[in-house]
């Protein structure tokens, strides 16, 4: 039986993930060339050591400046975000989760203070009682260490579970865990190979919660 819930945060409840890709494919775009979606969407969802920037480097064979391109990619960033709010369904499922007196959680391969801000931002904060982030674990998605911490803190099993993703990564770190899976891929994460999940969705507003829970217990 699922009793509690527990998110990923980047390109699930906010999509920063296409938004990052898109200024980062500008950027390479006025430099020439291309960040194929085949080589960014191995480091989603995770933290793999690899910076965009000097990628970009490598293709062009040439030095740039490193710290004229990262301000400029957090500048079309900030400003690309900067009137976004949460994804589609999103808070229909947290109050959702609520009422029905699920625990609610969330588990992310980003810093406490990048979900925390942006958290209060959507002023969705207040719905979590727990929250892990890369502040919390030696390893990262797909690791299941975040998922493994975040149902220890809400005191339920990983088995009661239900975790919604949108990357390869996090489905992976989700099941190496023990939890029901659905995932919601985004712009940037459809095409990517998936392990094996409980369910798949376009959107969380495609279906509501206690629907899909049903489903995918009944599975």
């Amino acid at each position: 039986m699922i009793k509690a819930v527990v998110f990923d945060f980047d390109g699930l409840i906010f999509d920063t993930e296409t938004h990052e890709y898109n200024v980062l494919n500008e950027i390479f775009q006025e430099h020439g060339t291309e960040l194929p979606l085949s080589v960014w969407g191995k480091v989603i969802g995770t933290q793999a050591g690899f910076n965009p920037l000097l990628y970009l480097e490598e293709q062009l064979g040439k030095k740039l400046d490193q710290e004229q391109l990262t301000k400029l990619r957090k500048d079309r960033f900030q400003e690309k975000i900067k009137n976004e709010g949460p994804l589609p369904g999103v808070e229909e499922y947290l109050l959702a989760a609520k009422k029905a007196g699920l625990k609610i959680g969330l588990a992310s391969s980003s810093t406490y203070e990048w979900v925390s801000s942006h958290l209060k931002n959507l002023c969705l904060f207040d719905y979590f009682e727990c929250i892990r982030t890369s502040d919390d674990v030696e390893v990262v998605k797909p690791d299941p260490s975040l998922y493994l911490e975040a149902a220890k803190c809400l005191g339920v099993s990983p088995s009661e579970c239900l975790a919604f993703e949108d990357s390869a990564n996090g489905a992976l770190a989700a099941k190496r865990a023990g939890m029901y899976c659905v995932i919601i891929p985004n712009a940037v994460t459809k095409d990517l190979d998936f392990c094996e999940v409980d369910h798949r969705l376009e959107s969380m507003a495609a279906i509501e919660l206690q629907q899909l829970i049903a489903k995918v217990e009944n599975k």
